[in-house]
């Protein structure tokens, strides 16, 4: 009976160790602020996308976003940011083709989708990218529009894509970009400023969607709770 007790005593704390390294070993999400001339967003960064997740965090730690611009802005679809070049740049230069010299591997996730405060990541097209490999740097957030049924019905033919009945409800009541989806990594969501997203996709803007006036960035990592105090 005593030997008994031993082993069940050693069997608990085998399995409370267990537990404890299983809940230590769980990713921690990242926050991020983004601060423009037209507000402040807070995003929360996906753990599904650990690649996409962990080279922009990386970015951000080396400060790589500060002072670069939101070059490309369309009305009811996105806004786009990040290109190196965008520092500094002169008035009417056109952007978006800078990077660093590296792709990351398409990290594409059916349950993450392009709502309205989507983060995801620009690539170049199918033709010369067909494993829709990201920028290492430049990305997206989208604005979008609201969608009817009869609009994704067809998206879906289209694109040989299936948008859940759940996704499809917030893109008829709040909106998003559904024809996106699956053909560019989503690796993140703006929980706090989406009003900061219209404000950047409305502003004047000259023939090749770049705003007039520049819009700047500077995005930080949050410490851990701190994105709360923002929602």
């Amino acid at each position: 009976m005593k030997n008994f007790l031993y082993l069940l005593a050693f069997l608990c704390l085998a399995s409370c160790n267990v537990l404890k390294s299983s809940k230590s070993s769980a990713p921690h999400t990242e926050y991020v602020k983004i601060e423009t001339d037209s507000g402040t967003m807070i995003a929360k960064l996906y753990n599904q996308t650990p690649l996409t997740t962990k080279n922009f965090v990386k970015l951000v730690r080396k400060h790589f976003y500060d002072r670069l611009l939101f070059h490309r802005v369309e009305k009811q679809f996105m806004i786009q940011g990040g290109d190196p070049d965008s520092r500094n740049a002169k008035p009417g230069q056109p952007l978006g083709n800078g990077g660093l010299k590296y792709t990351i591997p398409s990290e594409l996730d059916s349950s993450i989708f392009h709502q309205k405060g989507a983060l995801g990541m620009a690539r170049e097209t199918d033709d010369v990218n067909p494993k829709k490999a990201s920028s290492s740097c430049q990305f997206y957030i989208v604005e979008g529009r609201i969608f009817t049924d009869a609009e994704m019905d067809r998206i879906e033919e289209h694109f040989h894509i299936k948008i859940p009945e759940s996704h499809r409800e917030i893109y008829k009541t709040i909106g998003g970009a559904p024809f996106l989806d699956m053909n560019y990594t989503v690796f993140g969501q703006v929980i706090s400023g989406l009003d900061v997203i219209d404000k950047i996709a409305n502003a004047p803007k000259d023939r090749k969607d770049r705003p007039l006036h520049d819009i700047k960035m500077t995005i930080t990592l949050l410490k851990k709770n701190e994105y709360r105090k923002y929602l």
